[in-house]
């Protein structure tokens, strides 16, 4: 069975980055967004390694895995939230203590996904794949965005409800700010392969495949076993995103999860947007969908609200969901059972 935390009111939030932390220069932006947290009467405790950047990370592997530790422990905090991703995460989980995770929402997307897997697939313990703590740093939050808290806050039995944007971001525009800091001007429309409205259910899994492949062939992303303890003979409703691979690199990712036996009883793949799907030869990411859902018998949705395009939608490793896709627009019921 998946036990979910609960996000209670006034929750004390820790701010570590396993990650990447932020560098000197941009810490007034770290400040803003810890203040923003603060003026909606959450406690905050931020970790060392949340100020510091050097060499791609925030930290060596050992002391950024200590202060995530030190916090998992901490009973005052009920959320972890690192700053935003990075890209050496994978160095951490050696030194995490996964046998003492307790039951607390670890929230964030890119790298951080891969941690957020991790612990889901080994400790039967909802993660949450949603917003950086970096982007809630504006005045007001957009409308998919700002569903954080309230995705987070549900109890064991809840259902939730999120809808697709209205629309989404497709470049930073860093000079530009605006009062929700993402710059939304591109309509949001969800594809699928099919061409037809689809219904899809099963249980949440996902993240961003550059981080969450490197799991494949681990101790920490065991899927089989996954499903085996904690969601006997249900399917997985796989959620994912890419964020700097070439069409021909997601391919090939796509065919090694597969032959991990990663799609073993998927009932569905989602993919969120991405910057990086250019074609190579020809070769399209349509026609990667196209292959991957033949090869699979599945359906596939794409362009959702998930990962480096934002905004986007709050998906819950370990929920129990229901998502209808119609007329470019989408609906994500998820059920903390």
């Amino acid at each position: 069975m998946i036990r979910y935390p609960v996000l209670e009111e006034k929750a004390g939030i820790g701010i570590t980055a396993p990650s990447s932390g932020i560098p000197e220069e941009m810490h007034d932006l770290l400040e803003s967004a810890i203040q923003k947290l603060k003026d909606e009467e959450y406690s905050v405790v931020s970790g060392d390694t949340a100020w510091t950047q050097e060499k791609a990370k925030s930290a060596s592997a050992k002391k950024r895995a200590e202060e995530f530790n030190e916090m998992m422990r901490d009973e005052s905090i009920g959320l972890i939230f690192p700053p935003w991703g990075g890209e050496l995460l994978i160095e951490t989980l050696e030194y995490i203590d996964f046998e003492n995770i307790r039951e607390k929402w670890v929230l964030g997307y890119s790298d951080i996904s891969l941690l957020l897997l991790a612990i889901t697939l080994n400790k039967g313990i909802a993660t949450a794949h949603g917003t950086n703590l970096i982007d809630l740093r504006g005045e007001e939050s957009d409308e998919t965005t700002r569903m954080w808290k309230s995705v987070l806050s549900n109890k064991e039995g809840d259902t939730v409800i999120q809808y697709s944007s209205e629309r989404y971001q497709e470049d930073w525009d860093f000079d530009n700010p605006t009062p929700h800091i993402f710059n939304l001007t591109e309509e949001t429309y969800w594809k699928t392969v099919s061409g037809h409205e689809e219904k899809l259910e099963g249980r949440l899994l996902g993240g961003c495949m550059d981080a969450i492949r490197h799991l494949i062939g681990t101790s920490f992303g065991d899927v089989h076993s996954f499903r085996k303890e904690y969601i006997p003979d249900e399917p997985i409703l796989w959620y994912l995103e890419n964020c700097e691979m070439s069409v021909v690199e997601l391919r090939r990712t796509l065919v090694h999860m597969k032959l991990a036996g990663w799609f073993k009883d998927a009932s569905a793949i989602m993919f969120g947007r991405s910057s990086s799907d250019i074609p190579v030869e020809d070769y399209t990411v349509q026609d990667v969908y196209q292959e991957l859902s033949e090869e699979l018998g599945v359906p596939i949705v794409y362009d959702i609200d998930c990962g480096h395009m934002p905004p986007q939608i709050t998906f819950i490793n370990g929920a129990y969901a229901e998502v209808e896709v119609k007329a470019g627009n989408g609906v994500v019921s998820q059920t903390f059972r």
